[in-house]
């Protein structure tokens, strides 16, 4: 009998999933005693062995950056005394076949100004190609932003068409469109914009681009991994300190639910290198932190679960997408004027939207560690493809040729002369959430029908819980998480063996949005409520 609660059973919970997600929720269940067993496919999910090549160099699934408003992940860095773990905000660049289209600066060195004027002031000089005119074509967006959650129908119209739609409604030209805002979606939420949620797109280019002035600001990894860097320091403290256990290579195959109390009681699990299968047993609750993808493999072996939680199987039917990732070795340094870089419109993309990254000039101080245990030759490139079907059928050598041949050149001609020493080309498929036209309802919430299952991820919809953080974010990943377990222990579904189930894990709030847009909601909302009594809605919602 667990110590502090007499005559109470210290509860037992299980997560699924190894993400941000998972480890949020890991934490937060841990931290107020309650017993936790974190399980994922992959070998280690804790850090303590990283991704590796087959000739031993380092690699990491997709390069990730923190944006200036992750606050719960930068107050995570402080309390584990991770130190200076980042770099510096950086620029970045977009490129096209005719070259640089764009660069964005580090929006916090230019003079600080209301937004959207500060982003303005800030970048005036530095589209190359893009006329002013069309530059200024999207300020009926800016409009439709303020109108989005005016409340939730609204937002729901919104949901219901497509990103092209509504900005071609908006009259946003073509060209603002296409050499812009289809790269900038492409590489942010990885599908274009006539594939994607209207409703999300704008919750995503406000969070990341228009909140603030220095939103767009964005900083990565100085060294190593973010396996490696934030996960192995806090995937120990919870394996020291609390009672967690961590299940890699497993996978989670049936959710059995006691027939009794209508509550999950068992786990399914099976081996992923042996394929055995075996059963946790006196489970009080299940944090579910999975893809789409993986929602339909466990919905379709947990049928009893599925009939009391039909949100589950009906978010196991959303789309996802098709990611590859690309490091390479190179035989000479090439430098490059800014470290992370998109491309856009290219034909060899076939649809994809592309990143490449320098990681030698990022991680400059630990350019051994890109090379693992050989001599440091030249740069490191990280590059991923994502929207990647057409490209994941390729070969791993027509892959390599599209990125040293068409590619790189366009941002650095001396490309040409380097020659790939190493090279290494994984793909994911279906790895990544697609927040299409109509999804909202169809995504998970976080609170289910079944009380002892909840869900987690940056797909998840928190409901009063909802985070400013938005869409495929590591930042909202890592709050729902926390949220998820703090929802288990503030409905006294779980609870610890020596701290009061009351405790839950602090959540910090984005900043607020500025006075303006407090101000523009507001009066949007004072017109609209009495017209939208009448049927009148804005020519771009009747469609």
């Amino acid at each position: 009998m667990a110590e502090g609660f007499p005559g109470k059973k210290q509860s037992h919970a299980v997560v699924i999933g190894a993400g941000w997600a998972g480890w949020g929720a890991a934490k937060a269940l841990c931290e107020a005693g309650v017993r936790v067993t974190l399980m994922d496919g992959m070998e280690d999910p804790t850090g303590s062995q990283p991704l590796t090549t087959p000739s031993g160099k380092p690699f990491e699934a997709g390069t990730r950056g923190f944006w200036k408003d992750y606050p719960n992940i930068n107050a995570l860095t402080a309390e584990l005394g991770l130190g200076s773990i980042f770099t510096e905000f950086t620029t970045s660049a977009f490129w096209s076949p005719e070259g640089l289209e764009a660069t964005a600066p580090v929006f916090g060195d230019a003079p600080l100004w209301p937004s959207p004027l500060g982003q303005v002031a800030a970048t005036i000089n530095n589209f190359k190609r893009l006329p002013v005119a069309d530059r200024l074509s999207i300020a009926g967006l800016l409009y439709a932003m303020l109108d989005l959650n005016r409340n939730d129908a609204v937002y729901r119209s919104y949901d219901s068409i497509d990103a092209l739609t509504l900005f071609r409604q908006l009259r946003i030209s073509d060209r603002m469109i296409d050499d812009f805002l289809r790269p900038t979606l492409l590489v942010g939420l990885f599908k274009p914009p006539e594939e994607l949620s209207a409703a999300v797109t704008m919750e995503l280019l406000y969070y990341y681009a228009l909140a603030h002035q220095d939103s767009f600001d964005v900083r990565w990894i100085r060294s190593k991994s973010i396996a490696e860097q934030l996960i192995l320091p806090l995937s120990e403290r919870l394996q020291e300190q609390h009672q967690l256990e961590v299940l890699g290579g497993t996978l989670a195959t049936r959710l059995n639910v006691s027939p009794e109390t209508q509550a999950i009681r068992s786990v399914g699990t099976r081996s992923v290198t042996s394929g055995s299968t075996g059963l946790i047993e006196d489970v009080d609750a299940v944090v579910i932190a999975v893809s789409a993808k993986g929602m339909g493999a466990l919905m379709a072996q947990s049928p009893e679960c599925g009939a009391l939680a039909p949100e589950l199987v009906r978010a196991a039917t959303l789309g996802s997408i098709d990611v590859v990732s690309i490091r390479l070795w190179l035989d000479r340094t090439v430098p490059v004027a800014d470290p992370a870089n998109v491309f856009s419109r290219f034909s060899s993309l076939r649809g994809a939207g592309a990143t490449f990254f320098m990681l030698d000039q990022l991680q400059r101080e630990s350019e051994q560690a890109l090379w693992g245990d050989q001599p440091p030759q030249g740069s490191v490139i990280a590059s991923d493809f994502y929207n990647a079907s057409a490209i994941a059928e390729l070969s791993d050598q027509e892959i390599i040729d599209c990125l040293m041949q068409d590619l790189l050149p366009i941002a650095q001609p001396a490309f040409r002369g380097a020659r790939v020493v190493d090279q290494e080309v994984r793909r994911y498929p279906g790895s990544v959430s697609l927040f299409s036209p109509g999804s909202f309802s169809k995504r998970p919430p976080m609170e289910t029908s079944v009380a002892s299952v909840v869900c987690a991820g940056d797909w998840v919809r928190m409901g009063e819980k909802e985070h400013g953080a938005k869409g495929l974010c590591q930042e909202r990943a890592y709050v729902c998480g926390l949220e998820a377990g703090n929802s288990l222990l503030r409905r006294g579904i779980v609870r610890g063996a020596d701290l009061p189930r009351t405790l839950q894990h602090s959540v910090i709030p984005i900043r607020a949005d500025e006075p303006q847009v407090v101000l523009g909601r507001a009066l949007n909302k004072l017109v609209m409520a009495p017209l939208e009594a009448f049927g009148i809605q804005w020519p771009w919602l009747a469609i």
